[in-house]
């Protein structure tokens, strides 16, 4: 598989909003003005290329020095269960580490809970609904 995907830091760019565009808006019906929240330009990004195809992104909000949020981790559907959201956190994980946060928070879509919980996350809150989805807050120590 890994000569099959490239993971890489980006700006926010037309892939990364193309990608968004079909997962969240098209896929799951979130509103744009939800999704696109005039925050992209300031967070640093990840872009995932399968054979040169962008299929995979995810944001990074940087709280303070010790922790960082991922926001908007996604995979386009016809690119799922071939490990690329693994590889993707996977490749966060380890720059957020380098780049000294030590705590990692995100808000889990219920579906995938058990993805992240395989990536040693874990529930911290109740259930809520955001852009009607329901989430659970998880974190994870590094």
């Amino acid at each position: 598989m890994q000569k099959d995907l490239t993971i890489e830091l980006v700006n926010f760019n037309a892939e990364v909003q193309a990608i968004r565009v079909a997962v969240f808006q098209q896929e799951q019906g979130v509103a744009a003005a939800l999704e696109f929240d005039g925050q992209d330009a300031q967070m640093v990004h990840l872009l995932a290329c399968w054979q040169g195809q962008p299929v995979g992104t995810a944001r990074i909000l940087y709280c303070d020095a010790t922790t960082a949020k991922l926001q908007r981790v996604a995979v386009v559907s016809a690119y799922r269960s071939r490990g690329i959201g693994q590889a993707m956190m996977q490749f966060a994980l380890e720059h957020l580490q380098q780049q000294g946060v030590n705590l990692i928070k995100i808000h889990a879509q219920q579906l995938v809970v058990p993805f992240y919980e395989n990536l040693g996350f874990t529930i911290t809150s109740d259930r809520f609904q955001e852009a009607g989805i329901p989430h659970v807050k998880m974190q994870r120590r590094l």
